[in-house]
């Protein structure tokens, strides 16, 4: 059994998080449940900047607010003192509603509305990364018609194939996101920027995947952008002031996964870039990277309802938990895989081979296979570790389930971040039909 963070067994027995009892928690804030270890999260984001800060290195650490965005989530990384990496006006507004410094907020994504990027400009947001040509063109018009001057940052594809699920890499030429750095789509958006009057161009990102284990990925990244930016700096005489490097360090999720501290990303990266800007004479670059999974992933933890079971013989043992797919689409989405206990048994000798199934009506809605667990009777408390990105992100309203709520844990108190929903609210934006009927 692995226990993250703050987590472990208490004098009953029981799963404890964050100085809280998780039986206390299900039964005051019902389930399924999400908790958040808010001092794993510190922790972490602390990780970062310091391995920066021993260095000496110029840098940002923003938060890809897509794993986990709440404004209580948002305020958690303001305190920590990290900048904020948002991807959509709803998560721009969200940063808002939780007073987040504008001037950190960088606003990524491939297809930015008009309305989200007046939204940016009006909010002078502290940079726009920018993923196309048609958003080049349609950040000149805005920045014309508000008589604003705003950063941004160029998105390259390098072509550097992360090591991870076919369905989340982003780094190699094949991608929906960002200018190719080999057809020559980067020399003509660094033409365009430099030439317009609204934009300022601050310097380069990339990022080349997600649940990454080892650091060769980000070396070669690193030493592709440093052989264009030898070219554009022969060239065109630019030099990029910042370099961000996106984010995908990996975490642990069962004992196949081994990732390495996030220290020792950070220092690869620094290395690698220190020996570059030498190679090349120039200053180091401000170094952004974006942390999402690696900050909250395992610091999130789903409590659920264990209901009913179905036995097939010489086959399988079901266990039914009162959640699913609608608030963890992944295991559905791309065969991730989990570790859980029953939380009010942690001492329990786990004697039973069952499989986890969601209640939604859909075949596919299995959130475990196979896993060792004390035989589970109805009411007893499944906790599933390393939920904590993007299990609420990407929850639904399948099967017309309302959505769990949130507590975060530290020092032994909870506090309800995000209310649970009720019916009312499933229905609250529908309008009713007016049924005319045909004589």
């Amino acid at each position: 059994m692995f226990l993250h963070g703050t987590s472990r067994i208490n004098k009953q027995g029981h799963l404890e998080i964050g100085g809280v009892d998780t039986v206390e928690l299900a039964s005051n804030f019902g389930t399924p449940l999400y908790v958040y270890d808010v001092a794993l999260i510190r922790q972490r984001a602390r990780g970062f900047k310091e391995t920066f800060e021993k260095h000496g290195v110029k840098a940002q650490v923003a938060y890809a607010s897509k794993a986990f965005s709440t404004i209580a989530m948002v305020q958690v990384v303001h305190e920590e003192g990290l900048s904020l990496d948002v991807v959509s006006g709803g998560e721009l507004y969200t940063a808002l509603a939780g007073d987040f410094p504008k001037e950190r907020i960088h606003f990524h994504g491939n297809n930015k509305s008009r309305a989200e990027l007046e939204m940016a400009v009006k909010e002078d947001v502290g940079c726009i990364v920018v993923d196309n040509f048609y958003e080049i063109a349609l950040l000149q018009e805005i920045t014309e018609q508000y008589q604003k001057k705003m950063p941004v940052l160029l998105r390259l594809t390098p072509g550097i194939e992360a090591h991870t699920h076919d369905y989340i890499l982003t780094g190699q030429e094949d991608s929906k996101f960002g200018f190719d750095l080999q057809n020559g789509q980067a020399d003509e958006a660094v033409r365009l920027v430099q030439n317009s009057k609204g934009l300022e161009l601050l310097g380069i990102h990339c990022h080349i995947g997600s649940q990454i284990f080892e650091t060769t990925g980000f070396i070669m990244a690193t030493q592709k952008l440093f052989a264009k930016m030898k070219e554009w700096k022969q060239r065109i005489k630019f030099v990029p002031q910042v370099l961000n490097l996106g984010g995908g360090f990996g975490i642990r999720y069962t004992e196949e996964d081994q990732p390495i501290p996030v220290s020792q990303y950070v220092e690869v990266i620094i290395e690698e870039v220190k020996k570059q800007s030498k190679q090349l004479e120039v200053e180091i670059p401000e170094i952004w990277i974006e942390p999402g999974r690696s900050l909250v992933g395992d610091a999130g933890t789903t409590l659920y309802s264990i209901g009913s079971r179905k036995h097939v013989p010489n086959v399988r043992e079901y266990v039914a938990i009162d959640g699913g797919m609608n608030d963890n689409i992944r295991p559905a989405l791309y065969q991730a895989k989990y570790e859980a206990v029953i939380a009010n048994r942690m001492n329990d000798e786990s004697d039973e081979l069952v499989s986890i199934a969601g209640k939604c009506c859909e075949s596919g809605d299995m959130l475990m296979w196979d896993v060792q667990l004390p035989k589970a009777n109805p009411d007893d408390l499944l906790a599933m570790f390393c939920t904590g990105a993007y299990g609420y992100s990407m929850a639904s309203h399948y099967n017309r389930l309302p959505k769990p709520a949130v507590v975060f844990v530290e020092d032994g108190e909870a506090q309800l971040v995000v209310k649970r929903e009720t019916y009312e609210d499933l229905v609250k934006n529908d309008v009713k039909y007016k049924v005319t009927v045909k004589k």
